[in-house]
């Protein structure tokens, strides 16, 4: 008898213990993403042809030059954003920044860079997405309006948003101008409330669209520069509304949104052509700058749009990081955010840290054929990817949080991070 509770007793440790080990390796796994942090390339090698971000050069022919962000919600990617866009500016002419922001909130902060009053801080929570409120974000408007207080009128930066998700800043200011022009805008007042900034209660879809129509068609008579503006606000409202049709099929919201961001950045290289500028500078996540990025059988992300297009006029800068905590929202809540843990398994990101770098910039085009790095950039390999929004199952299926591909195939070039910090959101606004 006592035997037999004594094996009893023996095999509730050992199952114990069995448990235990599983609850460590699946720990592991989950915070790592896998066991270990992948692959590493050749440290050697990427050491030779890796550089800094102001080693970026582009090609004489690039007029538009995308810089992608692996995440939403890490310092460095925002930091990027200016590090990337000074560069662009005191070397290859480029006068404009455009972010995949609201459109009418990024002209808030265009108007502010240009002398507006209010703060830098006010000025990027305009734009109207908490990932912006941010003290990165407030760095880059910042340094735009010192940079325009002191040149010249043909030389000053433009601020450009080429999203469509919002609608309260474009109908504000589309009303704004058509008032100006003398355009009649009584039926549009009778369904928005400009002060409060909401529609009222005669609002309907269908009406909404044939009063923004009418509109757009007595500011496209108006022949003056304020008009061209004004119609391209009635543009994104269109947008907007369109993309609420579809907002149900999120492939089919996915897809026509990304066409809407390829149209509006072709409309920003046009007003920079007029200025007598010939590049552009757009920042957006990843997955919407990539060359190669399809969304089912046919649709296609923005950049594979702006590649497919332009060819050679469009330049790719992805990035990555070694390992990232990132700031993701809670549920439905965009303010209220949580950090988490990801590795991407990029074997370029891994060699990046290894060779001590913070941050570092890799041109594919400078690899050359019989270096082992090659195979690096023009096989598959793992990269991460977070979009703004976190699932438990990212912590035991790190697939959903990483893409399998070529790097060669999707950017001209990437730049790694070692170890990626999270956003701070400023909740006030």
């Amino acid at each position: 008898m006592k035997d037999k509770k004594t094996k009893k007793h023996i095999v509730r440790w050992i199952l114990l213990a069995l448990f235990v080990v599983v609850l460590v390796i699946a720990c592991i796994f989950s915070h790592f993403g896998g066991f270990g942090t992948g692959k590493c390339a050749d440290t050697e090698e990427f050491a030779k042809y890796a550089g800094k971000i102001s080693d970026i050069s582009v090609p004489a022919q690039a007029r538009v030059i995308g810089l992608g962000e692996a995440t939403h919600g890490n310092v460095e990617f925002q930091q990027l954003k200016l590090e990337v866009f000074k560069v662009m500016v005191e070397k290859y002419g480029v006068r404009a920044f455009a972010l995949e922001g609201d459109y009418g909130g990024c002209e808030a902060v265009n108007r502010y860079i240009h002398g507006g009053s209010g703060t830098a801080q006010e000025a990027a929570a305009a734009i109207g997405f908490p990932i912006y409120q941010t003290e990165q974000m407030e760095q880059l408007i910042s340094w735009m309006r010192e940079y325009n207080t002191k040149a010249s009128a043909d030389d000053q930066l433009c601020f450009y948003g080429f999203d469509m998700q919002r609608y309260e800043k474009n109908c504000h200011f589309m009303l704004e101008v058509a008032k100006e022009l003398g355009v009649s805008v009584s039926e549009l007042e009778q369904i928005w409330d400009d002060e409060k900034g909401c529609f009222s209660e005669t609002y309907n879809p269908e009406l909404w669209t044939k009063v923004i129509e009418d509109v757009k068609r007595e500011l496209q008579q108006c022949d003056v520069p304020k008009a061209v503006q004004a119609v391209h606000f009635a543009d994104i409202l269109l947008q907007n509304h369109e993309i609420g049709k579809v907002m149900d099929s999120t492939v089919n919201g996915i897809v026509l949104r990304d066409r809407y961001m390829a149209d509006n950045v072709y409309w920003i290289l046009d007003q920079e052509e007029v200025r007598g500028n010939h590049r552009i500078f757009v920042s957006a996540h990843n997955g919407h700058i990539e060359k190669r990025h399809e969304y089912g059988t046919s649709g296609k992300a923005m950049g594979n749009l702006l590649a497919n297009e332009l060819g050679e006029g469009y330049f790719a800068i992805g990035t990555d990081f070694f390992k990232a905590r990132v700031s993701l929202p809670k549920g439905e809540s965009h303010t209220n955010r949580s950090n988490h843990t990801f590795y991407s398994y990029n074997p370029l990101a891994k060699a990046s840290k290894k060779c001590g770098y913070e941050m570092s910039w890799l041109d594919f085009s400078r690899i050359p054929n019989d270096s082992p790095l090659k195979q690096n950039v023009t096989g598959y390999i793992w990269m991460g990817s977070v979009g703004e929004g976190y699932s438990p199952l990212m912590a035991i299926m790190p697939m959903a949080y990483r893409v399998w591909d070529s790097p060669a195939v999707l950017y001209d070039g990437m730049i790694f991070v070692s170890k990626a910090q999270p956003i701070e959101v400023h909740k006030e606004y």
